[in-house]
């Protein structure tokens, strides 16, 4: 699976063997707390030195849009779905004018198109009449847009805008909860508390590193605990495959072979050995 695949870093992986492993302590203090989750971070840091947002885009409203149409679907679909979309309407204002049903037809493969195009249409078209066309960059002004949310916002904050945030979702809540980092539920509620652990200037990339270790390493219903980098510090080691050489076999790596799911990846993936993804109808 490519060395970063194979757990690059865990000298256990490396040999194949399955080694007991020492859990974090239950009664954790709040330092050591603190520390293990920074040194989980600095471990994906190593493990993915090419996070990046999954969604393509080239300015602020692509992302902002690309994000609103991520819910509930893949990236991979969005990223297929979108160059369609921009080409027809590359600006809030083409897009706020546009046909619905159009639109809908366009976004016809990424599920709930009906709810989408409205979403989209609408925060184009108040992009349009309240702020010139352009996509604010202060989190008050984003949440106030339709279908705009806390995370979707602390996206395009943090990678249209290089202002930190943290994004919090389903794989983030799923690790964060993994890890003991926090037993909140509430996205809100786990933003605030992760973001205690870390300083502000981390939060972007801590939201990736998340992110891609929940889709190609610790899955919801099958994690990879036998190939994971950090598997000495987590909490919840076993509820996954521990054998290393069966649980590399439920690695999402694209060092594999495995696309990502961008079609237009910034250079850094691909030369790290990533590869792009397909258009959409490619066999």
């Amino acid at each position: 699976m490519g060395e970063q695949g194979s757990g690059g870093n865990d000298k256990s992986m490396k040999s194949g063997k399955k080694v007991p492993r020492k859990k974090p302590a239950a009664n954790e203090s709040r330092t050591a707390l603190v520390r293990r989750a920074r040194r989980i971070n600095r471990e994906l840091a190593e493990v993915y030195p090419y996070a990046h947002p999954e969604l393509d885009f080239e300015n602020p409203f692509q992302l902002l849009v690309a994000t609103v149409l991520s819910a509930q679907t893949t990236d991979l679909r969005v990223n297929q779905t979108t160059p369609a979309l921009f080409a027809k309407y590359p600006t809030p204002e083409d897009l706020a004018a546009a046909n619905p049903e159009e639109v809908e037809e366009i976004l016809r493969p990424c599920g709930f198109f009906r709810a989408k195009t409205r979403s989209v249409t609408g925060l184009s078209k108040a992009l349009a009449e309240d702020f010139g066309g352009e996509v604010p960059g202060r989190l008050e002004d984003l949440v106030k847009l339709p279908g705009v949310g806390r995370k979707t916002a602390f996206v395009v904050l943090g990678n249209a805008f290089g202002r930190p945030g943290i994004t919090v979702d389903t794989h983030f809540q799923r690790l964060v909860r993994r890890w003991k980092w926090t037993d909140e539920t509430d996205p809100d509620k786990i933003e605030a508390a992760v973001g205690a652990l870390f300083p502000k200037s981390d939060w972007t990339d801590l939201s990736h590193h998340v992110i891609w270790h929940g889709r190609r390493i610790c899955h919801a219903r099958k994690p990879a605990c036998g190939a994971c980098p950090i598997a000495p510090l987590c909490p919840a080691y076993g509820e996954g495959e521990t054998d290393p050489e069966k649980a590399k076999k439920l690695l999402k790596y694209e060092k594999g072979g495995y696309p990502g799911q961008r079609l237009n990846p910034p250079q850094a993936y691909l030369d790290a050995g990533g590869k792009p993804a397909p258009p959409l109808g490619a066999a």
